[in-house]
């Protein structure tokens, strides 16, 4: 029987999945080679081991209510994106409110995780850590891997021609802290996801030019929607999804377009994404703002360096470069696991729900927060954490692992031949994971059951914004506390808003009293929508499709 749990990190999944074991009456034991819990999330001057941190002005990008664990909001008056002091501080005090930080052991690095002898019979687990130059080897019932996506700095240096020959400085964004250095530079950021707009805005008001290179393009949001709240909590919605699941693609994709140039148009600022190239979006604020300005001028990508200058694919050239900074993401890897669990676990599309790798005889490891997810990535590793935690109790059964392989490999040989696409790198949808996930541990919330025992709750849990409270108010480990979180999810939203006492207005009055006169047909009609079996989704959608024609609607 599974009683002893290693825990492989100290961070945002690590931290989870420590209080999960503890939920479920496991003894768990985490391994953490710093010197303090938070992972990234710690700031430190320098990257220390190779170690990935933040830089100092990083303000989250999903919002408070959407990025807490499910039974610890955050405190009222912290802000609703904040920056990397503010988020830290959390998880200081989650650690300390659930009394963690007794079971992690501090600089220690773990050497090598190998299955036992017995492991077919018994599941467990050798692991072999060092503390302060001495090795130490214990025996686990079970492990859970928390190192997550940002392991290893991605510096792809053999596709820029020239790169060699540059004399000026090259960096990664990991050794990226402050833009204090830069000052007067001229500086080139390659790669335009969040990490390379945030820095290139940020050295904007330092830089003497800042050159902004992509290849792709991507969509620009702000953090805020219409009316000045937070995105997140407003598209992130059951009702949404629900729709989304009716809709034909081309019509989502249709209709996303346009409210994404609703801001400003993208091809205007050089940021619209080339014709067959994967989609994504990045959160910032000020960048078209910075573009608008001429602090930041975008540029194609590169096609090659000189000693000062760079080259790029429309045929231009910037001259006099003092700095270029890659901002070209991660790879993650597991050196302390051996083969073929290692490779295998670097194949995502082997992972079960990318948590378990689909190899083992017995399902007591997890990948914990090895995911990407169109929301908060700390929501989605809690859930995966409370799932591992009872699969590893038996509580939660998963398929055999011969089943599992026959699977994977199938698909993995239909992606090879090209019949489809692996989208196991892409980012998931947010709703539809977490959902999947709890359907398994038996606590995706019930919209038919909470309307006729709470239509008040029902209302806010299928229009509202899907924050994590919503997992803590049904099956294992329900939370006395997730009826009136939810309920009060808008009150902590503006509470540090309201700094300025303004008078009311009649507006929001009126509002209310539309919302309760058509609140209840609404909510009834969609009852019916979210009722109807997954058959009838796709025979409407399938109809829907064909009666569109292709040429009316371009993408």
């Amino acid at each position: 029987m599974v009683k002893h749990v290693a825990v492989i990190g100290a961070g945002v999944s690590g931290l989870s999945s420590i209080k999960c074991c503890l939920d479920e009456g496991l003894e768990p034991t985490c391994f953490e080679r710093s010197t303090d819990i938070g992972g990234l999330w710690k700031f430190t001057e320098t990257s220390k081991d190779g170690r990935t941190g933040v830089y100092k002005s990083l303000v989250t990008n999903v919002c408070k209510e959407m990025s807490c664990y499910s039974d610890f909001p955050f405190q009222e008056d912290y802000p609703n994106f904040m920056n990397q002091e503010k988020f830290w501080k959390y998880l200081q005090e989650f650690a300390e409110r659930f009394d963690l930080l007794k079971y992690i052991r501090f600089r220690t690095t773990v050497c090598s995780i190998t299955k036992r002898p017995d492991f077919s019979e018994t599941g467990q687990w050798d692991v072999v850590t060092e503390t302060e130059e001495k090795q130490e080897t214990a025996v686990f019932d079970a492990v859970m891997v928390c190192t997550g996506h940002f392991l290893n700095p991605r510096l792809p240096l053999e596709s820029f021609p020239g790169i060699h020959k540059f004399k000026g400085h090259v960096l990664h964004s990991q050794e990226y802290k402050s833009p204090d250095c830069f000052r007067d530079k001229r500086v080139l950021v390659v790669g335009l996801g969040n990490t390379g707009g945030d820095v290139a805005v940020e050295l904007s008001r330092m830089a003497a030019q800042v050159l902004l290179s992509t290849r792709t393009g991507t969509w620009v949001v702000s953090r805020s929607s219409d009316g000045g709240y937070p995105l997140n909590m407003m598209n992130i919605r059951r009702c949404y999804n629900c729709i989304a699941q009716v809709l034909p693609s081309r019509v989502l994709n249709w209709i996303r377009e346009r409210q994404l140039n609703k801001r400003f148009n993208h091809k205007n600022y050089g940021l619209s994404i080339i014709k067959g190239k994967k989609q994504k979006i990045i959160i910032n604020d000020e960048l078209p703002t910075c573009i608008l300005c001429g602090t930041i001028t975008l540029k194609s990508g590169v096609k090659a360096f000189t000693e000062t200058s760079a080259l790029f694919e429309d045929g231009t050239m910037e001259e006099n470069i003092d700095v270029v900074i890659f901002t070209t993401g991660y790879t993650f890897s597991f050196p302390f696991l051996e083969e073929p669990l290692k490779s295998l676990c670097a194949k995502k599309i082997f992972l079960y729900k990318l948590v378990f790798p689909s190899n083992l005889e017995k399902a007591t490891l997890a990948m914990i927060g090895l995911i990407s997810l169109q929301g908060s990535i700390l929501t989605g590793t809690e859930l995966q954490a409370r799932w591992a935690t009872r699969v590893f109790k038996g509580l939660c059964k998963i398929p055999p692992s011969q089943k599992l392989i026959a699977e994977f490999t199938e698909k993995e040989q239909l992606i090879e031949r090209g019949v489809m696409k692996d989208t196991s790198e892409n980012k998931l949808e947010y709703i539809p994971y977490m959902d999947d996930i709890a359907a398994c541990i038996g606590v995706k919330p019930s919209i038919p059951r909470l309307f006729l025992k709470d239509p008040r709750l029902a209302w806010e849990v299928f229009f509202g914004p899907c924050t994590s409270y919503q997992y803590r108010l049904m099956g294992p480990g329900q939370w006395g506390g997730a009826r009136n979180a939810i309920l009060t999810q808008w009150d902590r939203t503006m509470k540090p808003l309201k700094t300025r006492i303004v008078p009311d207005s009649s507006t929001s009055s009126s509002m209310a009293c539309h919302l309760k006169m058509w609140g209840l047909p609404l909510l009834l009609a969609s009852l019916l929508l979210i009722c109807k079996s997954s058959l009838f989704l796709k025979l409407v959608r399938d109809k829907l499709q064909n009666r569109i024609s292709p040429d009316l609607i371009s993408i």
